[in-house]
């Protein structure tokens, strides 16, 4: 057998294995490698079955162009002309901004930039933007504005050194497992851990305190503990004079958030908040671990934000075993950001506002200018093709017809499109509405390099040939570029697309093939003589010193009433990974959960008489999905919760749209639902 070293596909943890090619040139396994210090020899169950779906017989294997209703299978050059001719045309009548590129969070650091770069020096536009928008859209927003930079300050490797740890929004232990083991260890350390979290997750069974606020109420619950630690003077004093600014807002707004007032908010009692926040000022160390149940909300900025106070507040910033530490959801969600794959910015957050950044990029790229106005993003894209506005879609490895909130809305608006193109692995739901299916390679049939939630830079690379007559996004765009004329995307390799990331990248200036072979290297490494950032803001923040502000308590967009009275959140399941298009081509993934459910607690289950294993309705105001109960104590009294995997009960034809004013990610973790028993052999009918 042949062993190739690579970078899982699935969550932004980074594990590395060796993919295992046979004799036959098919994939047939994968064998951990203990040198690699994230994973240290081992995979969760998704990671040793990586390889299952990569060479399923439902992968696209020849460019479509649809005519007549119905796929047919052209050439390479006919589909990049198709595409050329007809995004032109549009540009031609209606002017640059009318066309929009989703690049992707799943796809290499290399095919992002040029993604970014097709869209901006190709086709002037800055209407580029990835899934970041809908997971961690409000970490890059909140943290760059209070630290200077919107990245996880701390490593993996920190974990074990905290002494306490504040896990919320996040199922560690399901979602990112290997960072969820070095809780764990750290717990078995003796370090005190702390889980915010209405779902009783399988962490939370660990925790020395479970704090089980209602959805949505983090800012209530943080402020009220921070009110405990500065009236009770366990702050850092010292840190806070020295390292921070604008000190006085945050204390004004703090009178306003005691125990009492938390505990009327989120529903925890005012003694376990106080407890809590003594627990964390004292315990030495202190870690804040968040993911998407932090983010994905109306205030999600805010939420990140009170995160960031937090450690300001108790000085645990800047060293070993401490930090704000955002999970990024998946594989390279950290690598897309830093590629400029966002409307506002280049690679390594240059603005695209600041003339000299565009001069640069412009030089570099030999064209005469670049846009100067700030795009549009993915959630903003869609209502502006509802509304006329944008007529033509590319979309990179994204199913927004699964992944993004209201898929009514979603669907209206991609069928209103003049010109849609879909780039990817499969017939997703959103390829099938495609004019344009353009078939992408998977990460074992390509080089390349991915980002982790820990801003490790590391290597993918090839293991086997592309199915069929499929091909590297990197090359698809690059073939793209070509036919609209444009002859700088043209590269030898993959490699070469890196050396032009960093000759412009100032974060990434250090980072080259050769240095990262093994175990990758941590942004900043502004050189090739610097070794990288384990941990960012020491002795001074990026932005010189961190900022304090003035956060209210807002709640949900979408509340519980009476016509609805359930709060519905949705999640992952731990064998199945966002839209299910890769775990479950994956025979033993599938096999483990081979359908959607809803968790209901006993109390509301038995007040309407539902039982596990019984099919109900469940409803918002955008739509219904019929799925199986399951009775739990894992969700509290008043709320319910299911999963966004299956497309034959799409969570997200129920999920509320309403935006985050500042980072303009959709609430998907509230909205107001209802639940209903259906009889055997009738429709549904409440109870």
């Amino acid at each position: 057998m042949k062993k190739v070293l690579t970078t899982c596909p699935y969550c932004g943890t980074g594990c590395n294995y060796y993919l295992m090619v046979g004799d036959d040139g098919n994939l047939c396994g994968v064998l951990p490698t203990t040198e690699h210090p994230v994973s240290r020899g081992q995979l969760c169950i998704k990671g040793w079955n990586s390889y299952g779906f990569v060479q399923h017989p439902d992968r696209l294997t020849d460019p479509m162009i649809k005519k007549n209703g119905k796929f047919v299978k052209v050439s390479w050059e006919d589909a990049f002309k198709e595409i050329v001719d007809r995004l032109r045309a549009l540009q031609d009548k209606n002017g640059k901004d009318v066309i929009s590129f989703f690049a992707s969070a799943k796809v290499s650091n290399e095919e992002n930039y040029l993604m970014m770069k097709l869209a901006r020096a190709v086709f002037g536009t800055n209407n580029v933007d990835h899934c970041a928008r809908l997971c961690h859209a409000s970490t890059v927003a909140g943290l760059a504005a209070v630290f200077g930079s919107g990245a996880m300050t701390n490593s993996i490797a920190c974990v074990e050194q905290a002494d306490v740890i504040y896990v919320t929004g996040s199922n560690t232990t399901e979602q990112h497992p290997m960072i969820g083991t070095r809780v764990m260890q750290a717990k078995k350390n003796g370090a005190k851990l702390i889980v915010a979290d209405n779902r009783r997750i399988r962490l939370s069974r660990f925790a020395d305190m479970h704090l089980r606020h209602k959805n949505g109420t983090d800012v209530a619950l943080v402020n009220s503990m921070m009110h405990v630690i500065f009236k009770e003077k366990l702050h850092d004093a010292k840190f806070v004079e020295e390292r921070t600014e604008n000190f006085a807002e945050l204390q004004k707004i703090l009178e306003e958030f005691p125990p009492e007032r938390g505990e009327q908010i989120t529903g925890v009692p005012a003694e376990d908040i106080a407890k809590a926040a003594r627990l964390f000022a004292t315990s030495g160390k202190g870690m804040i671990i968040y993911s998407m149940g932090i983010t994905q909300h109306s205030h999600g900025v805010d939420n990140v934000k009170t995160m960031a106070h937090l450690a300001m507040l108790t000085g645990n910033l800047g060293k070993d075993g401490v930090g704000v530490n955002p999970l990024r959801g998946q594989n390279n969600v950290q690598g897309a950001c830093d590629m400029g794959a966002l409307p506002n910015v280049f690679t390594g957050y240059q603005k695209v506002t600041e003339e000299e950044v565009r001069s640069k990029f412009a030089k570099a790229w030999k064209v005469q200018k670049l846009p100067d106005n700030i795009g549009q993003t993915v959630t903003t894209a869609v209502d502006a093709a509802l509304e006329g506005k944008i007529k033509g879609l590319f979309i990179m490895g994204e199913n927004p017809m699964m992944s993004d909130p209201d898929i009514t809305h979603v669907k209206k608006a991609l069928e209103k499109l003049d010109f849609l193109v879909v780039q990817d692995l499969f017939m997703t739901p959103t390829a099938a509405m495609a004019h344009v299916v353009l078939p992408g390679a998977s990460y074992a049939e390509k080089d390349g390099t991915f980002t982790s939630t820990e801003r490790r830079v590391q290597r993918i690379r090839k293991a086997v040939e592309p199915v069929g007559n499929c091909r590297p996004d990197w090359m698809i765009l690059c073939g793209i570029a070509s036919a609209a004329g444009y002859p700088h995307m043209s590269y030898k390799s993959v490699e070469g697309v890196m050396d032009e990331i960093r000759a412009l990248t100032p974060s990434y200036a250090g980072i080259s093939y050769d240095r990262i072979e093994k175990t990758g290297i941590q942004w900043p490494c502004p050189g090739l003589d610097h070794q990288g950032t384990p941990v960012l803001h020491r002795g001074k923040f990026t932005k010189g010193k961190a900022t304090f502000s003035a956060i209210n308590f807002r709640p949900s967009e979408e509340l519980p009433d009476k016509e609805y009275p359930f709060l519905l959140s949705t999640g992952r399941l731990y064998v199945h990974f966002h839209t299910g298009t890769m775990t479950r081509r994956t025979q033993l993934l599938d096999r483990d959960e081979r359908s959607a459910y809803v968790e209901i607690s006993p109390n509301d289950a038995k007040s309407l008489g539902i039982r596990t294993g019984e099919s109900v309705s469940v409803s918002t105001r955008r739509g219904e999905i019929r799925v199986n109960a399951k009775v739990s104590d894992i969700v509290p009294d008043g709320v319910i919760f299911t999963t966004f995997h299956f497309e034959e009960a799409a969570a997200n034809l129920l999920t509320n749209n309403a935006l985050d004013p500042i980072a303009k990610i959709p609430e998907y973790k509230v909205c107001a639902a209802r639940i209903r028993k259906i009889p055997q052999g009738g429709d549904s009918c409440a109870f």
